[in-house]
């Protein structure tokens, strides 16, 4: 199966086309600094079928080079991000908290 992953920004989200049929998309929110993952869904018919992972490597692929860092929300991001560290350096790095009682 070929999986092709493309931005579609007039929906704020990256899909994931298997075939050419929509398989899956990672929904997004974007800032000057900052290019956020909500939401991520592979469509039941491609369960299981390495979409999702497919769908996130090839978002962040795009995503390299550019100006914005990910802050990824979305659980399913995180914890792929988080199985692959070749990823990192595309990670928002939080500065330590300021806050005091």
């Amino acid at each position: 199966m070929d999986i092709a992953v493309e931005d579609v920004p007039a929906q704020n989200r990256f899909e994931a086309r298997a075939d050419g049929d929509l398989a899956g998309y990672a929904e997004y929110m974007t800032t000057d600094a900052l290019i956020v993952f909500t939401h991520t869904e592979v469509d039941p018919r491609f369960e299981g079928k390495g979409v999702g992972g497919a769908l996130v490597r090839g978002a962040l692929d795009l995503l390299r080079g550019g100006d914005r860092k990910v802050l990824p929300l979305c659980p399913f991001v995180k914890a792929w991000i988080g199985k692959h560290p070749d990823y990192f350096d595309l990670v928002y790095d939080a500065p330590p908290s300021t806050v005091t009682d």
